[in-house]
């Protein structure tokens, strides 16, 4: 791989099957453009409905009541201004090095993840994971397979296993903006970032996780070609962006550092707990003039994430030539950091797992996930399925198929895309919004 690939700015726009290259934004508006095309990325993103609903989405607390918690609209923001930190480290660094490509600035570095880490959670349905797992289950369950007669086990693979990667990959490709058109058309380098798991649901990989449903695969092919991602040993199958290693950095980083602030905000850790932590990876004279253990964690939690970029910033820089050419020999930066910072994130996941994650009222919100996605498919999944096979609808789910009205199951759709249409419409619920309809369409609480 090469940078002046790498950090394309082409972007792609997509009419039925065919994907085709678009003009890019900053240059329709001249050689004067106050906006690059990386921060017309940003733009877009910050813009679109799909970011603002994130501030309404699950972080770690479902339904929180608390005003100063995460949710997953102020834990992306946070993710892009450490990945933007991250980004300009290493912009420097190649300039430095003679790496970055003369018409390339560092702070380009530094947008291309700053966008990537804004968009990388869109894609997440209501109740965070736990809705992700109450899709799949809905979907794996015996009693439910009548459904998915007729769809390839590629495409059984995708309704199966919802994956808030790969949905985020569907928003900005496809569904916001340019709707089934190219979506946001963001920069190729942008959505090459984006890709964590450059793969389909049907690769072995993807039982795990995935980015890519079979939806958007032309569209990245094309994306793959233009970065110069090479194929690994299987079709349709790439080497991951360099860069989105950092949006991967910065994304552990403020959910490991930052789930125990909130956590402590709620009542379920103690400061002291926090403080011990984060004095783990640099203790400084400089805290003792906080103004109590609050205030002292906060700057502490500066200090760490501070520690956290500089040092995966040089293991980036240490493991170039690796990145460049696809073959990183470890799961991500963060593993390869010093014992300072790689022990203090893995203590602090370990504190959340055990005091945060199996706290009593966090996992009475998730069970009752299960049956609150679970009423909404119910009614949508056999509507939809008698619609596409043509077969008489009952009265109750032709009333049913009317909450899809902002993106109808047409006649000539197939049970494949009529499924992601639903996919698509519980994904882009709220917490509020799945709850609360959920409970009418159960008749409770009718009167």
């Amino acid at each position: 791989m090469q940078w002046t690939q790498l950090l394309s700015t082409q972007r792609f726009a997509a009419n039925q099957n065919q994907v085709y290259k678009t003009q890019t934004p900053s240059s329709e508006e001249g050689k004067e453009a106050l906006r690059s095309d990386f921060l017309i990325d940003y733009d877009r993103i910050v813009f679109s409905s799909a970011f603002r609903r994130l501030g309404r989405k699950t972080q770690v607390h479902p339904l929180a009541q608390h005003d100063h918690i995460h949710n997953r609209l102020t834990h992306s923001v946070e993710v892009a201004s450490v990945g933007r930190s991250l980004g300009n480290r290493v912009g420097v660094m190649l300039l430095n090095g003679g790496f970055l490509p003369k018409h390339h600035t560092p702070l380009d570095i530094g947008q291309v993840v700053q966008v990537a880490c804004l968009a990388h959670d869109l894609g997440n349905p209501p109740f965070g994971h736990t809705g992700e797992d109450a899709l799949r289950d809905w979907f794996t369950q015996p009693t439910h397979q009548i459904f998915l007669e007729g769809l390839t086990n590629t495409q059984k693979a995708d309704i199966q296993t919802y994956e808030g990667n790969a949905h985020s990959l569907r928003m900005v490709a496809n569904l916001e903006m340019y709707q089934n058109q190219g979506g946001m058309r963001l920069s190729a380098a942008t959505i090459g970032t984006l890709l964590k798991y450059p793969w389909t649901s049907s690769h072995p990989l993807g039982t795990k996780k995935f980015s890519i449903y079979q939806t958007e695969l032309p569209f990245i092919q094309h994306i793959a070609k233009e970065l110069g991602l090479p194929e690994q040993q299987t079709e349709n199958h790439w080497a991951r962006h360099p860069l989105s290693y950092l949006m991967e950095a910065a994304d552990d980083i403020c959910y490991a550092i930052l789930d125990l602030e909130d956590a402590v905000e709620i009542g379920l850790l103690e400061e002291k707990e926090l403080e011990n932590i984060l004095s783990q990876i640099d203790f400084t004279e400089r805290t003792w003039q906080a103004k109590g253990s609050k205030q002292r964690c906060a700057m502490l939690r500066g200090i760490a994430i501070g520690k956290c970029i500089e040092e995966v910033a040089q293991k980036f820089m240490m493991h170039h030539d690796s990145l460049l050419n696809g073959n990183l020999p470890v799961k991500d930066l963060l593993s390869v950091c010093n014992a300072q910072v790689s022990n203090t994130l893995a203590a602090a996941k370990e504190l959340a797992y055990n005091k945060i994650y199996r706290h009593r009222d966090k996992l009475v919100t998730e069970i009752a996930a299960y049956p609150c996605i679970a009423t909404i498919l119910d009614l949508l999944i056999p509507a939809v399925f008698m619609k596409v096979r043509n077969e008489p609808i009952p009265a109750r789910l032709q009333l049913a198929l009317e909450l899809l009205k902002e993106t109808p199951i047409e006649q000539d759709d197939t049970l494949y895309n009529a499924y992601m249409k639903v996919l698509d419409f519980i994904g882009a619920m709220t917490d509020n919004t799945a709850a609360k309809m959920a409970r009418e369409l159960s008749g409770v609480g009718i009167i």
